[in-house]
């Protein structure tokens, strides 16, 4: 039976110009980093599956429970990741490297093989749409998101404390099956006003 999960899915700009090594230690830095954001967001491995691997990115689902709210990926985990991103971009130069972010909720099913599911499809869909990786090259931050029209209409256009809404520019569309759906872009504002993120404008 399907279960609902929140569905971060992220991806690295550019892998595919690494060599092997290059690409073995860019997924030891994305799973630290990805760690890191989830447990400074307060979403710990009690409130979510581990972390699935998708080669040059990763996919991450967050169970239906009080201390986990969509919220808190939008406030919290996201930014965290943009902020801890750029940091590192800016100490290890040689090492930077950029990524995309898509976030969706709705029903997912597993077997042996790990998830899967219509909702697992749209997430991925939204986070390869060529729109988001426009919007990547042309940040001067390290983070493109895009988040579903669900996510968007349900926690975003309600300006809920941390979520600024009107970050989030170009909608766009996307086919799953015979369903077309939006998705909304932000690349930019994950710091306070007047924070400079060390390592903007560096690219994979």
């Amino acid at each position: 039976m399907p279960l609902h999960r929140a569905i971060v899915v992220v991806d690295v700009e550019g892998s595919t110009a690494r060599t092997n090594p290059g690409r073995a230690q860019l997924r030891a830095m994305l799973f630290d980093l990805l760690d890191e954001a989830f447990r400074a967001g307060g979403i710990t491995e009690g409130v979510r599956d581990s972390f699935v691997d998708r080669g040059d990115g990763a996919m991450c689902l967050v169970r239906p429970v009080d201390e986990a709210p969509k919220t808190v990926l939008l406030a919290g985990v996201v930014p965290e990741l943009a902020v801890r991103l750029a940091r590192h971009n800016a100490m290890h130069p040689d090492d930077a490297f950029r990524l995309r972010v898509a976030i969706h909720a709705g029903e997912v099913h597993y077997d042996l093989r790990g998830p899967y599911g219509e909702d697992v499809d749209l997430a991925c869909r939204l986070l390869d749409a060529p729109e988001v990786r426009k919007a990547l090259r042309g940040a001067a931050g390290p983070v493109a998101l895009v988040v579903s029209e669900g996510i968007y209409s349900a926690v975003i256009a309600h300006g809920y404390a941390g979520i600024d809404r009107s970050a989030f520019g170009h909608a766009f569309h996307v086919r799953v099956g015979r369903k077309r759906i939006r998705g909304w872009i932000r690349t930019d504002g994950w710091a306070p006003a007047g924070t400079v993120l060390p390592g903007a404008g560096l690219t994979a």
